[in-house]
């Protein structure tokens, strides 16, 4: 691969009126989201794209008030500087250029993952095949296409309201119904047991970051309490019940039995593999867009095979690139066939008497030409060469970039 162009641009879908979310301890407003495509062309023509941004694992869009909207100068000029006129035998050469490059520490982890996975789109349509059979190639493994997902969705609403929405999501075929707690230590347990009450064959997920990141946590004894709450009620898992750092937190609260997931806030491929050699979760979400990509995600899709105490599933949290891109992974791995599926309000792709949307994500849908293929809860995942989606670069003029953080907490005094 011949580099001639690397591009970022810095997105913004504006969620207009803003919408605030009350909390243990306070509220939160969610304002837009942010996403930064990113663009690479080779002599030949071929374009390979990937997204960047939209994601919790980037913890200074919760802690410094900051937006990851200016990563998109760090592509065009310090990521593009290392890349262009370069030739790309191997897609980890470009790992290689970017780690003995200016950029700056911070940005660096999520600059090789973005590169890694448009190099593989672009691989993908120049063999005109797609990125998993590239994968399952390099890795000797037999793909799988066709792919479980779990419906990412509520966040800090009453017990009836996530009853409700997880109803829904079980009608559609999800898997699971992943939702956010964090509105009080009683009401966290009440809407558990609503949850057990109101579904049938759909599993139970809890995202309760909440728990940790927010400025009034709940404390050791509550977490514990909550985390054994949920495994009495036949919860799927308990996703970042702690701080990623507190591994022996994490080790403590496995001892209570309920199966626990974590990984997406790692802050690269070395500690997403550390957290799992702990042997305290059981699902280990590693996510192509902030692990290293494809290449990076391989060693812990490879730690998990041949395990039964630990099972890959990526993290995914943004748009349908970031989907694709995910889902090519899982469909190479051996023993993985989990995704995660974030539904934003008014998704496309279904059509509901009530809308199991978390918030509006307009650009999440509007960055690609046509959408997914998914029935009864199952993602098809497209055999077109690369990631087999077509960029919709007119969202370059339609979402312009929004000065400011995503979202605001504001705590009570």
């Amino acid at each position: 691969m011949d580099i001639v162009d690397v591009a970022g641009y810095a997105l913004s879908s504006r969620i207009d009126p803003h919408q605030d979310r009350s909390f243990h301890g306070g509220s939160r407003r969610l304002l837009k989201r942010d996403v930064v495509l990113i663009v690479i062309e080779t002599a030949d023509g071929t374009r390979g794209v990937s997204t960047a941004g939209a994601s919790s694992s980037a913890m200074t869009e919760y802690f410094e008030g900051e937006s990851q909207g200016t990563f998109a100068d760090v592509v065009d000029d310090v990521v593009a500087n290392a890349l262009e006129g370069e030739t790309i035998e191997e897609v980890a050469d470009a790992h290689t250029l970017l780690k003995n490059s200016d950029i700056p520490e911070g940005d660096l982890t999520e600059a090789i993952s973005a590169v890694d996975v448009a190099l593989y789109d672009i691989l993908g349509r120049q063999h005109g095949a797609p990125v998993y059979e590239l994968l399952a190639d390099r890795y000797e493994t037999s793909p799988s296409t066709q792919l479980p997902l779990y419906a990412s969705a509520g966040m800090y609403m009453e017990p009836e309201e996530y009853a409700d929405q997880a109803k829904v999501v079980e009608e559609l075929g999800f898997f699971g119904y992943k939702y956010r707690p964090g509105i009080g230590p009683e009401d966290d347990r009440r809407t558990v047991e609503r949850l057990a009450e109101t579904l049938d064959e759909t599993e139970i997920m809890l995202d309760a970051h909440t728990w940790w990141k927010l400025r009034e946590g709940y404390g050791r004894e509550t977490v514990q309490s909550l985390v054994e709450h949920a495994g009495e009620h036949d919860a799927y898992w308990v996703e970042e019940p702690v701080s990623p750092d507190e591994y022996n937190e994490y080790t403590e609260l496995a001892e209570i039995g309920t199966p626990l997931a974590g990984g997406e806030s790692e802050n690269g491929p070395e500690e997403l593999l550390a957290l799992g050699k702990t042997g305290a979760v059981q699902f280990l979400q590693g996510d192509v867009r902030h692990h290293e990509g494809f290449t990076g995600c391989w060693e812990a899709v490879e730690f998990c095979v041949g395990r039964d105490d630990i099972t890959f599933v990526p993290h995914n949290f943004g748009t349908w690139i970031g989907l694709a891109a995910n889902a090519h992974l899982v469909a190479a791995a051996p023993e993985a066939d989990l995704v995660e599926y974030p539904i934003f309000e008014d998704d496309p792709v279904f059509d509901t008497a009530v809308d199991p949307g978390m918030y509006p994500f307009d650009l999440a849908f509007d960055l690609i030409e046509g959408q997914p293929t998914i029935s009864d809860g199952i993602l098809s995942v497209s055999d077109d060469p690369g990631l087999g989606v077509e960029v919709n670069l007119d969202v370059i003029d339609e979402y312009p970039f929004v000065e400011g953080p995503w979202t605001e907490f504001h705590y009570e005094e």
